[in-house]
C-alpha cells in the first residue's frame, strides 16, 4: 500500500477516465494516459501549453467555445474555488479534429493555507449515451416547435437553454382566436431524460385542452388533475398559464407556483403580476385564482423560470427578481429587445453565480404590444 501512495501517477493512469491538472494560468502541467487514450494527444503534445491554446478547444453543446474567462468549466472552479456539483456535458476536440462529447468534472486544487494555485478536471467519452440524449432532445424539439403568430398587434419572442442536452423547461403559445392567444411556460422539476419525459407529457395536455385556456384557471385545474395522475409523488411542475387579447390589450393568468410576469409599462414602471396556486402534480382539487391586468401599447410582458434568478453568490446571496430586473436594465430593457440581449443577459446571470455554469434550464418568453 505505501509503494501506492509514493507513485499516484501510476493510480491516475489506471483510471478510465481522463484527469488533466493546470496550474493558475491554466498551463497544463500533468495529462492522464487516460487522457491520451480518449483524446489522442499525448502527454508531450500538451503538458506546458495552456488548455485554451487549441488543445481540447471545448465546446457546450450548442457549439459555444468554452474558453473564454466565464464558461471555462476548469477556470470558473479556480476562480470560485468551488468544485462542479454536477456533471458537466462538453465536446473536446481530438488530436484528429474529432469532437468527442465527454462529462466533466473540475475541482480547484489549494495548498496549504487554503489558496488555490490550480485546477484539476476529470472527463469520460460519453458518445454511446450522447446517441440517446440526441433522440431525446430531436422529440423534444418537436414538442417545443410553435409557430409565434405573425400579428402586427403582438410581437412574441422566446428563448431556451436547458442545462443539459434535454431539459425540464416546456413552454408553447397558441392562437385560440382572432384577438387572442394561449400561453404556457411549465417548470419541471429535475434535469436531463427524466424531466425532458414528463415536459413531452406535459405536451400532450397542452395538445388536448389547450382551448381551456380561455379560462386559464379551468385551464390550470385541468392540468393539475391529469398531470397529478402521471406523476404522483415523483415530480411536479411549476407554472403560469393564460391568455393575451390582442386587440382588448388585456392578459388573463393563472400561476400554479411559477414565477410572476414581469409587466414593463411604456412610462418605466415595472409591475409583477402573480397569481396564488399550488404547482401542478402536487395535489388533486384544488382551485387556481386568475389574475387580469391591462395594458397600452408599448408595453411589454416578460415570463421566465426560475433558472433566470434563483441564482447564488459567492456570499450565498440570491438574485432574485429584483436582481434579474437591475441586469435587465442595465442592457437597457425593454427599449432594447430580448431577442437581442439574451445572451448579454445569460453572461451577466453566470458572472453573478458561484457556480461552473447555471444550475438549471433557462426559458424566457416575451410579449409586446406592439399596435
Amino acid at each position: 500500500m505505501n509503494d501506492l501512495l509514493a507513485h499516484p501517477d501510476v493510480i491516475l493512469d489506471s483510471l478510465n477516465d481522463g484527469v488533466y491538472v493546470c496550474d493558475r494560468e491554466r498551463t497544463i502541467v500533468y495529462w492522464s494516459k487516460g487522457a491520451e487514450r480518449i483524446t489522442g494527444w499525448t502527454a508531450a503534445d500538451v503538458v506546458g501549453r495552456r488548455c485554451l491554446d487549441d488543445v481540447l478547444s471545448h465546446v457546450d453543446k450548442d457549439g459555444r467555445l468554452l474558453c473564454g474567462k466565464e464558461h471555462c468549466p476548469l477556470h470558473r472552479s479556480m476562480v470560485t474555488s468551488s468544485g462542479s456539483t454536477l456533471p458537466i456535458m462538453v465536446f473536446a476536440k481530438s488530436k484528429s479534429g474529432r469532437r468527442v462529447p465527454m462529462q466533466v468534472a473540475t475541482a480547484p486544487i489549494r495548498d496549504a493555507e487554503g489558496r488555490t494555485i490550480g485546477g484539476v478536471e476529470t472527463f469520460r467519452d460519453m458518445s454511446e449515451m450522447l446517441v440517446d440524449l440526441e433522440r431525446a432532445k430531436t422529440i423534444q424539439a418537436l414538442s417545443l416547435e410553435h409557430d409565434l403568430p405573425g400579428d402586427p398587434r403582438i410581437r412574441f419572442w422566446t428563448f431556451y437553454n436547458p442545462n443539459d442536452i434535454v431539459g425540464g423547461d416546456y413552454f408553447a403559445i397558441k392562437k385560440l382566436d382572432g384577438d387572442q392567444y394561449g400561453f404556457l411556460l411549465a417548470d419541471l422539476t429535475g434535469h436531463g431524460i427524466s424531466a425532458a419525459l414528463y415536459t413531452m407529457h406535459l405536451n400532450s395536455l397542452w395538445v388536448r385542452y389547450g382551448e381551456l385556456l380561455v379560462s386559464p384557471a379551468e385551464f390550470a385545474n385541468t392540468i393539475n388533475t391529469d398531470l397529478r395522475r402521471v406523476v404522483k409523488d415523483e415530480s411536479f411542475a411549476a407554472a403560469v398559464c393564460g391568455v393575451i387579447d390582442a386587440k382588448a390589450r388585456t392578459l388573463r393568468m393563472a400561476s400554479s407556483g411559477g414565477p410572476p410576469i414581469l409587466a414593463f409599462r411604456a412610462g418605466g414602471e415595472v409591475v409583477k403580476l402573480e397569481a396564488q396556486g399550488v404547482p401542478f402534480g402536487i395535489i388533486g382539487d384544488v382551485g387556481y385564482e386568475e389574475l387580469r391586468a391591462e395594458f397600452e401599447v408599448g408595453d411589454c410582458l416578460l415570463m421566465f423560470t426560475d433558472g433566470a434568478y434563483e441564482i447564488h453568490n459567492a456570499r450565498e446571496e440570491m438574485l432574485d427578481v429584483d436582481g434579474l430586473v437591475a441586469i435587465l436594465r442595465q442592457h437597457g430593457y425593454p427599449a432594447a429587445r430580448f431577442e437581442d440581449i439574451a445572451k448579454a443577459v445569460e453572461e451577466d446571470l453566470l458572472k453573478y453565480s458561484n457556480a461552473i455554469r447555471l444550475l438549471d434550464d433557462v426559458t424566457f418568453i416575451e410579449a409586446r404590444f406592439t399596435g
